[in-house]
């Protein structure tokens, strides 16, 4: 972390000074509002918690249940949404207190005996390397608790509004405030009292039986597998040998199992087979008391034995697979012509299986697509028309997860005397649960690919990839994308030429002058006078000489970005080899270097070459703004600094 460039700091770094709505924030709701969210699910507390980072945008969510979720719900995390929490600060706390993945065991009938079950094979979790992070297994309850713990700590300090539910909605494009939206209390001391709020943007994360959605007017399509299952989490005594470890577990004639460790060493979660629901059954699969759903998981597991003492939780569901027909309030015939100011995310726009685990997983990833976006919008540095590629992005992303679970959900509800369908299907697509498999196309905010072969480890439009790089500050490896943060910036990750650091001369020293002072140059454009000088940009250098080679005096401005209010120069953005680390390698860059550009939320936006100037100045005209805002008042206080030259002369003086 770093901290202390605002002055000598004590207290947690983590917990941020309260700034704008966040200082004083009312208890009570206001009339009028930026942002209305309503729900606390994963979707809604990750965009809770990233606008809460922009202390001048006016935020609210609100909650019908009276207090935080308990129990219950998805409990799978995959590694691409412990990279996301890396972002959000938490990752590390979340992996100590879950239960850590490393395996699956597949289990089938015993050939000598089919009425026995027998181990068949194991499968690594991850043969591939595909994230430094792993696979973890957590109730959902204690996700959402680590987010708004996160929103609560930000600058904006924004909490729920517990007990207050939304009702409907009016949309007017035109107004200054085009939500007008009725909400009512259903706990507390105004229990059934109804009022109206405005707010500029709605976001529906409100679950899939999205009040938001129908709002909206839009439906969840799709079918149902008519395949019933029952899902319990207990505490239990069994000579099952394989109840710590992730399992699919396939029986002769008794249905299937796919059992989840879960966190504490303890719980396991189980998913019983129940079998076809048809007309004549339906009603009493639905009504499956729990010693029921026990007894059948006993039967599956035969000849071990499964003594339950507690159920924490238990469900009867049956397999879905819908996607919304719409994913915010603008129809495709209006897509060039207005933009959304109403959004629905999660559970909200998609529906399937829990066995894949991916429903809170790709909703956090809906929240995270959109929470920069509108932050960006509200704060007046981006035009409203990147919000369109919400919709665009996510619902192809959508689609793909329906696609994908019905095949999972098949082969997982097939009956067979072996597990080895389900062990090659969960083997060849590994990528696409881990979370990896999102690649979003161009548009306002994603580049095409024509240079990609400059950095072909960074494919545009997926995941920014980490790998492990030397901090020249400290000499430490660390992993470059861990220092991504959910500040709402862009990363701007400069791959040097194959000459060493020098202040000019190189390609990557007339490309770094370029961004530090040429008027055309984005970061001079969009960067708010007198704040630190790495605002929106977080630019940093990646050299392929040894760490021993580099030296901070020789390395651009561009590189050590200037905080204020003291002028302190950050000398944390300047990476290189050693120790047998080399980025440049482990990823496919080009020895003659590239610009690898990042989206806020992590994913790819392009690849150019070092003399890109054009390309840079086109891509960022179409989705950020010029402002004229400077750095808050707290950050200038007394040093009275008029511009950026006037800084630097207090500096040496």
């Amino acid at each position: 972390m770093q901290f202390h460039y605002r002055g000598y700091n004590s207290q947690d770094p983590r917990i941020k000074p309260a700034a704008g709505y966040g200082v004083d924030r009312p208890e009570e709701i206001p009339d009028e509002m930026d942002v209305l969210i309503v729900g606390t699910g994963p979707a809604a507390a990750v965009v809770l918690a990233q606008l809460s980072r922009f202390p001048s945008i006016n935020v609210r969510a609100i909650e019908k249940r009276p207090g935080r979720l308990e129990v219950g719900q998805a409990d799978g995390i995959q590694a691409r949404s412990v990279e996301t929490f890396q972002a959000f600060g938490f990752a590390e706390e979340v992996i100590q207190e879950s239960y850590r993945n490393v395996e699956m065991a597949f289990w089938a009938p015993d050939k000598e005996d089919p009425t026995k079950i027998v181990r068949s094979s194991r499968s690594p979790d991850d043969a591939t390397g595909i994230s430094e992070f792993p696979h973890i297994y957590v109730n959902q309850s204690r996700i959402l608790d680590y987010f708004l713990r996160d929103a609560q700590r930000a600058p904006g300090r924004a909490t729920p509004d517990y007990g207050v539910e939304f009702v409907t909605a009016d949309i007017d494009p035109d107004a200054e405030y085009p939500v007008t939206a009725t909400i009512r209390y259903v706990a507390g001391e105004r229990k059934g009292q109804e009022r109206t709020v405005k707010a500029k943007y709605l976001v529906g994360g409100d679950g899939a039986r999205s009040t938001v959605r129908k709002t909206l007017g839009h439906r969840l399509e799709g079918d149902a597998s008519m395949h019933a299952w029952g899902v319990i989490d207990i505490m239990a005594n069994t000579d099952f040998p394989d109840i710590q470890l992730k399992c699919s577990i396939q029986s002769h004639d008794q249905g299937n199992i796919l059992l989840i460790p879960r966190e504490g060493g303890y719980l396991v979660r189980m998913y019983v087979d129940l079998g076809e629901v048809t007309e004549a059954n339906a009603k009493t699969i639905r009504a499956t008391p729990v010693h029921d759903i026990i007894a059948h998981a006993n039967a599956v597991l035969h000849p071990y034995t499964l003594d339950v003492k507690s159920v924490a939780w238990w469900s009867v569901y049956e397999v879905a697979h819908r996607v919304a027909t719409g994913f915010d309030d603008v129809p495709e015939h209006e897509r060039d012509t207005r933009t959304p100011h109403a959004f629905i995310m999660g559970d909200a726009c998609h529906t399937h299986s829990a066995k894949a685990g991916q429903g809170m997983n790709v909703s956090m990833q809906d929240g995270f697509n959109l929470g920069w976006k509108l932050g960006a919008v509200v704060e007046g540095r981006a035009p409203a028309s990147i919000l369109n590629t919400y919709a665009e992005e996510r619902s192809v992303v959508a689609q793909e997860l329906i696609d994908f679970d019905k095949q999972w959900s098949s082969i997982m509800a097939t009956q067979g005397d072996d597990a080895k369908e389900v062990e090659e299907f969960y083997t060849k697509t590994f990528e696409f649960p881990a979370g990896f498999m999102t690649e979003y196309t161009e548009n306002l905010v994603t580049m095409g690919t024509e240079h990609q072969d400059l950095a072909a480890g960074f494919p545009v439009g997926k995941r920014f990839k980490s790998a492990e790089v030397i901090r020249r500050a400290d000499n430490r490896w660390r992993h470059l994308g861990h220092f991504h943060e959910a500040d709402g910036r862009w990363r701007v990750y400069v791959f040097a030429d194959s000459a060493a650091p020098a202040l000019e001369g190189t390609p990557t020293a007339e490309f770094a002058n370029w961004w530090q002072e040429d008027p055309a140059s984005p970061r001079v454009r969009y960067t708010p006078a007198n704040g630190d000088t790495d605002a929106i940009f977080d630019t940093k250098v990646i050299y392929q000489q040894d760490y021993t080679e580099v030296e901070h005096y020789n390395v651009p401005a561009a590189f050590q970005p200037v905080k204020v209010p003291y002028g302190l120069i950050d000398i944390n953005q300047i990476f290189a080899a050693g120790h047998g680390r080399d980025i440049f390698r482990d990823r496919e860059i080009s020895r003659d270097g590239a610009i690898v550009i990042v989206r806020p939320d992590m994913y790819v936006a392009g690849v150019l070459p070092l003399d890109a100037r054009e390309e840079l100045v086109e891509f960022f005209a179409n989705n950020m703004l010029e402002t004229q805002e400077t750095a808050p008042a707290e950050y200038i206080n007394d040093l009275e600094i008029a511009d950026r030259a006037a800084l630097a002369i207090h500096v040496e003086d």
